[in-house]
C-alpha cells in the first residue's frame, strides 16, 4: 500500500509522513492548509480546509496526525481536534460533545478500512477516522454533509511539493 509510507527525507520541509486527502484539483472551492508543529521543529499534523461557500467558512477539515501528537489524546466526550478547527472556522462557540462512536468496515482501492464514524451532539457535524497501517490518524469532519463511503475512494496522498518551505 503505496499510500501508506514514510517519506525517507532526512530532515522534510514538511511533514515526514504521506497526506492522505483530496487533490485540491478534485475539489471546486477554496482550499487552505496547516501544520502542527512541535517544539523540536517536527511535524505533528497536517489538516487541509476544503472551503465549498465561496468564503463563509469551510465544508469539511481532513487531519492526518501522527502517533505521539498531542492533538489526538482526547477526554472521553471531547471532539477530535478537525471538528473543533471546523467549528472555530465556522465561528460556531457553543459546545458540543461526542454523543456515540460505531466501528464500520469501508473500503478503499483493494484495502478494508475499520473507519470510526463519530456522531456529535451538533447534528449538522459529520467525522469519521480511521487509522492507517503507518499509525497516521486521519479525520474527516464535514459541515451540513454527510460522509459516505465514496468519499473515501477520492482519497489519495498529496505530493510531498504542497508543504515545502519556500
Amino acid at each position: 500500500m503505496s499510500f501508506l509510507r514514510r517519506r525517507s527525507a532526512a530532515t522534510p520541509a514538511g511533514p515526514d509522513f504521506d497526506v492522505l486527502a483530496m487533490d485540491p484539483g478534485d475539489w471546486p472551492g477554496n482550499l487552505g492548509a496547516g501544520l502542527l508543529p512541535a517544539p523540536d521543529g517536527s511535524c505533528q499534523g497536517v489538516f487541509l480546509r476544503y472551503d465549498l461557500f465561496g468564503g463563509r467558512g469551510p465544508a469539511m477539515i481532513i487531519g492526518n496526525l501522527p502517533e505521539g501528537s498531542p492533538a489526538r489524546e482526547l477526554e472521553d466526550d471531547q471532539v477530535p481536534f478537525e471538528v473543533a478547527q471546523l467549528l472555530a472556522a465556522l465561528g460556531n462557540d457553543e459546545p458540543v460533545t461526542v454523543v456515540e462512536s460505531e466501528d464500520t468496515p469501508v473500503m478503499h482501492d483493494d484495502n478494508l478500512l475499520i473507519v470510526k464514524r463519530i456522531k456529535c451532539s451538533e447534528s449538522r457535524i459529520s467525522c469519521a477516522q480511521f487509522d492507517r497501517s503507518d499509525g497516521v490518524l486521519v479525520t474527516i469532519a464535514s459541515w451540513d454533509r454527510p460522509i459516505t463511503d465514496d468519499l473515501y475512494a477520492l482519497l489519495k496522498p498529496l505530493p510531498a511539493e504542497l508543504f515545502q518551505q519556500g
